[in-house]
């Protein structure tokens, strides 16, 4: 089932001899499940193509559409909503609000939505990523590791169809970043969420169903092993 589909994407920033072509005619699709990651030099306009996927920048021409729902037809409003909602956000920095539990962190993403954590939910969720004895700890008394978990719940508490991760072990070393790696596939292959992760580790592309490389606003397929769907 296909769930994400990218249109003829363009993001130009500047203008005459400032002129800068984040994105040039990018075209690709995901399938519900799938695990893509992008690779590309800083600079190359990954960065950029996660962000119009999510509806964090505005492209200048192009679609995207997540489940059929042409995300930039969308007002500025309804747009934030779909957002919240369907697409969950994994960054570098861990953004995470310092005065709040990991438990709380964990379900702001459901107050703002107006909504009532499920308490079974939540549970295993944080059973999942580890962190479930750590429910009550400030971000101050984690690791980086740790953190990192936090925030990959949060992305997740929404069940949202699409998780967007920008360089998600950047600030971590080699055995934290393993580890937060096999956490983020396993909760989302059992929650069935489709991940396009943007990373400039080659050796974290392992995981991935398929590899695509931005170079100077082009997208490029590198393909990648065939996705097994779990039942």
């Amino acid at each position: 089932m296909e769930i994400l589909k990218v249109l003829g994407l363009n993001k130009v920033y500047g203008k005459e001899e400032n002129q800068v072509n984040a994105l040039r005619d990018v075209n690709f699709t995901m399938e519900k499940g799938e695990f893509a990651a992008v690779v590309g030099e800083s600079g190359s306009g990954k960065s950029t193509l996660l962000n119009c996927i999510g509806g964090l920048d505005l492209p200048t021409a192009g679609k995207v559409f997540l489940d059929g729902e042409d995300l930039y037809a969308l007002d500025e409003k309804k747009r934030t909503i779909f957002r919240r909602r369907n697409i969950g956000f994994i960054f570098q920095a861990f953004h995470l609000i310092g005065e709040l539990s990991v438990e709380q962190n964990i379900i702001f993403p459901l107050l703002l939505d107006r909504q009532k954590p499920d308490k079974e939910k939540l549970e295993e969720l944080m059973e999942v990523l580890g962190i479930a004895d750590r429910r009550k700890h400030l971000p101050g008394q984690l690791s980086g590791g740790q953190m990192q978990r936090v925030a990959i719940g949060r992305a997740l508490i929404m069940r949202p169809m699409m998780i967007l991760a920008d360089e998600p072990t950047g600030n971590l070393d080699s055995r934290n970043s393993r580890d937060v790696m096999d956490l983020l596939v396993r909760a989302a292959r059992h929650y069935q969420q489709t991940i396009l992760m943007i990373t400039h580790n080659m050796n974290l592309t392992s995981d991935a169903d398929r590899v695509l490389r931005v170079t100077d606003g082009v997208l490029k397929d590198l393909g990648g092993k065939r996705h097994e769907k779990l039942s």
